[in-house]
């Protein structure tokens, strides 16, 4: 499998140059220090896996995983990073990363890991895929816990709509539809209305 490193310390950068290289199925097709190094020879090169820090400088590993992706739709795409908040995690799965391991990971399950992508899996840290499935199972859970009414009056406040247009849509007081935003808010743990947007969108509410 052919492999580019993305990692800007230098030192990370050559153990895995050192790793990766000793097993005899692997090609190291390239290793850069940033993702503006990265981008513009990924075409020509054609990886198989593209290894990738998150915590990138200028460019995010975020941003690279995306502009590959675009570039080269087949690609694997590994995260190889220190970030486990659930919020890196998904966005790194959302623009495109089919792994993601921790930097704590032993040598032979990086390598491991790497085979597992490269043979159709989509491997993950232990830690990564039990996050994912608790946040999974809250999103569910809380998907029941609105009622269809104020799944509907989000939706409208999401949709740039008044509390008294609301109430004139749904023939209820600006008041119960007040009452109802601030139910909703406590049911997704929200503290304002751009995290009850996101909070709802994650867990498949809106």
């Amino acid at each position: 499998m052919k492999i580019v490193i993305v990692e800007d310390d230098s030192l990370v950068r050559e153990n895995l140059k050192i790793l990766l290289g000793g097993e005899r199925d692997i090609e190291i097709a390239g290793a850069y220090s940033s993702a503006e190094e990265a981008l513009p020879v990924l075409k020509e090169i054609s990886p198989d896996i593209i290894l990738v820090d998150i915590g990138l400088p200028k460019m995010s590993g975020i941003e690279l995983i995306r502009e590959s992706k675009s570039l080269l739709p087949d690609v694997e795409i590994m995260a190889f990073t220190v970030f486990e908040d659930k919020d890196t995690v998904f966005a790194a799965l959302k623009a495109g990363a089919t792994g993601y391991i921790l930097k704590g990971a032993t040598p032979r399950e990086l390598v491991e890991a790497l085979h597992n992508l490269y043979e159709g899996g989509s491997p993950m840290s232990p830690r990564i895929a039990r996050a994912i499935i608790i946040d999974l199972q809250d999103a569910n859970d809380e998907q029941y816990l609105l009622s269809a009414r104020e799944k509907e009056i989000l939706s409208d406040v999401e949709k740039g709509l008044s509390y008294k247009e609301i109430a004139v849509r749904l023939n209820i007081s600006p008041s119960t539809v007040h009452s109802h935003i601030k139910k909703i808010y406590r049911k997704l743990h929200a503290k304002s209305r751009k995290e009850a947007f996101l909070k709802a969108r994650r867990k498949g509410i809106l």
